[in-house]
């Protein structure tokens, strides 16, 4: 099991339903809107709009309701906000067009720190 409860319990429901080219990424050091990442590919758009079903059953079912899912309808790309987790579900065209893991991988220069959010928005750990 991974440290993070929610980051465990998102890839066993992923793998569950036989999620293709899974990718645990570790942001926390890049952004301050969420922790980990979890990309994967689905085989179809029943297939993508199944794993991410199955996401949101299993995070509610063990008290993580989700903040937000959004293109569960559409099928090509769906995301679930489990706030220390964003799961990212999507066709493997669609992947290979957006490439989040080189997004997401780009290496921060030693000693600086994620860039602040827009808008004045509080970071991570500020609200009251």
């Amino acid at each position: 099991m991974h440290e993070n409860p929610i980051l465990g319990i998102a890839t066993a429901a992923l793998e569950e339903i036989k999620a293709l080219n899974l990718v645990i990424l570790d942001v926390s050091d890049r952004t301050s809107v969420t922790d980990y990442m979890l990309i994967a590919s689905g085989t179809s758009e029943r297939h993508v709009r199944s794993l991410t079903g199955n996401v949101v059953r299993c995070a509610k079912r063990e008290g993580f309701p989700p903040l937000g899912v959004e293109g569960e309808r559409g099928g090509e790309w769906a995301l679930v906000d489990l706030g220390d987790v964003i799961v990212h579900v999507m066709l493997p065209r669609v992947r290979d067009f957006y490439q989040l893991e080189k997004l997401w991988s780009v290496e921060l220069e030693e000693g600086s720190d994620p860039p602040e959010p827009a808008s004045g928005l509080p970071r991570r750990g500020q609200l009251g």
